[in-house]
């Protein structure tokens, strides 16, 4: 009898210990998270104020996208003996400086696409990669402190393609105004004053006009998410045929390390480049030579590019 309540009362107090040493434990686990949490605020702290520092920013990010297929008689499809690709990458970086008095900020966004289908059994097919999405934008914006939240600025923006028709057309926007900074990594430009220049290797119906120019950029890395809107409208005080706007979106997640998963899109609106294109179409394809202004058909243009993205 004896021995079965030694045996108990071991027991029991092998339990009790067990029981305050998990208490213990949970008591010191709940002061590290506790005491953790109060670093990550310093940290956050002492970033907010590094940050508010003068001197240079830099960053980048970017989206990879591609396929490559070869098929070798494959009788189900009209060309059983072929080879295809996709290839594709987007860009977006940044420099800006940042002084108490002033700031100059500078961006770089291009967006490229390549596709080939190679019919193997067709001799005279082409072979090689063509381009498809082509996109280039590269701005420079410099501003005079009067607030701490306005400024008097100055533009230059010039966006073209680099793969098809390098500069025609070519847009380059000079121009100046204010530049409002009402948050944190948001810019709005607002310049009245604004000539778009538009080049064009040939007699064409591009045209340079004087008119508005409004830019709405926010870039912004939240932990593993990188983003970037960028919208920018000109509007032409001599007719509206002449106005554009573009408005473009770059998103890339952080999976592991500096590689992740991107996603871009654009739109845009510019009836210069749909009467042009329309002109320049062969007929039996939907185009008239004779097209104008007032016939045309403006339909709004698009792309997105979904794919591996890498942070630089």
């Amino acid at each position: 009898m004896k021995k079965i309540f030694l045996l108990a009362s071991l027991l029991f107090s092998m339990a009790m210990l067990n029981a305050q040493t998990k208490e213990e434990l949970e008591t010191q686990k709940s002061e590290k998270q506790a005491k953790a949490k109060a670093f990550q605020a310093e940290a956050k702290a002492l970033q907010a104020k590094i940050d508010a520092l003068p001197g240079w920013r830099t960053g980048a990010f970017g989206t990879i996208g591609g396929t490559l297929s070869n098929f070798n008689n494959w009788y189900s499809q009209s060309a059983p003996n072929n080879s295809s690709g996709n290839i594709g990458f987007t860009f977006n970086g940044y420099a800006n400086l940042i002084q108490e008095k002033f700031f100059w900020r500078n961006a770089l966004t291009t967006n490229l696409n390549w596709v080939k289908l190679d019919d193997k059994d067709d001799l005279n097919d082409d072979d090689s990669f063509n381009p498809t999405t082509d996109v280039f934008n590269i701005s420079s914006l410099y501003g005079r402190n009067i607030t701490k939240t306005l400024a008097a600025s100055g533009l230059m923006e010039y966006r073209t393609t680099l793969l098809d028709n390098f500069n025609d057309p070519g847009y380059l926007d000079l121009g100046v105004g204010a530049t409002w900074t009402p948050i944190n990594n948001l810019i709005v430009v607002i310049h009245p004053l604004n000539y778009n220049f538009v080049f064009s290797k040939e007699d064409t119906v591009f045209e340079s006009s004087l008119g508005a120019k409004i830019v709405a950029d926010y870039t912004r890395q939240i932990n593993a998410v990188n983003f970037k809107t960028n919208l920018s409208m000109f509007q032409s005080y001599k007719s509206s045929d002449y106005s554009n706007w573009t408005w473009t979106n770059s998103f890339s997640y952080s999976l592991w390390k500096m590689i992740g998963v991107g996603f871009d899109f654009g739109l845009r609106n510019n009836k210069q480049e749909a009467l042009n294109y329309t002109r320049k179409l062969p007929i039996v394809d939907g185009g008239d030579p004779t097209a104008t202004f007032e016939t045309v058909d403006n339909d709004l243009q698009t792309y997105y590019t979904l794919g591996l993205s890498y942070k630089f």
